[in-house]
């Protein structure tokens, strides 16, 4: 049980490490597909992306806890646990990725696209955003179960 517990905290520790990493990496690369990349101020660039950033890690950790809340018996040494872990959390990362962002370009005027962000149909939702919160969860969780596998706390089968 003190084992199982520790491979649970550790998991999660790892995976919001890398997610933290990944979504700083992701909105710093992602700034020219937005209007503050041409029209801010060094400053106003720096504040946005910390500020996006603060906001994904909050989003990944609910969205992880809520998949752990659904699916999490025997997360993570349980390789079945920890795909439906994934998944889940990436379902409602993209979720609340494309209202989020609907609501603050549509509706609140938060942000503005540049010319250059491809959008999708219907709501006309940032593709970058989109793929953010497929490719960011994927490589946090690859390298929380690389970690544990390398560590001994779960067996690689």
């Amino acid at each position: 049980m003190v084992a199982e517990s520790a491979a649970r905290l550790t998991a999660l520790r790892n995976f919001m490490i890398a997610s933290v990493l990944g979504h700083l990496i992701w909105e710093a690369a992602q700034l020219p597909l937005y209007t503050i990349w041409a029209e801010g101020t060094a400053w106003q660039i720096a504040f946005a992306a910390v500020h996006c950033t603060g906001g994904d890690v909050l989003i990944a950790a609910l969205s992880v806890l809520a998949a752990l809340l659904m699916f999490g018996r025997g997360w993570p040494s349980d390789r079945a646990a920890f795909r439906n872990v994934m998944a889940a959390a990436i379902v409602l990362g993209v979720g609340y990725a494309v209202f989020s962002e609907w609501l603050n370009v549509n509706v609140r005027g938060s942000w503005v696209y540049s010319a250059w962000m491809p959008q999708l149909p219907p709501l006309g939702t940032g593709l970058s955003p989109v793929l953010q919160w497929v490719a960011v969860p994927i490589l946090a969780f690859k390298w929380t179960s690389r970690r544990l596998v390398r560590s001994g706390e779960v067996d690689a089968a």
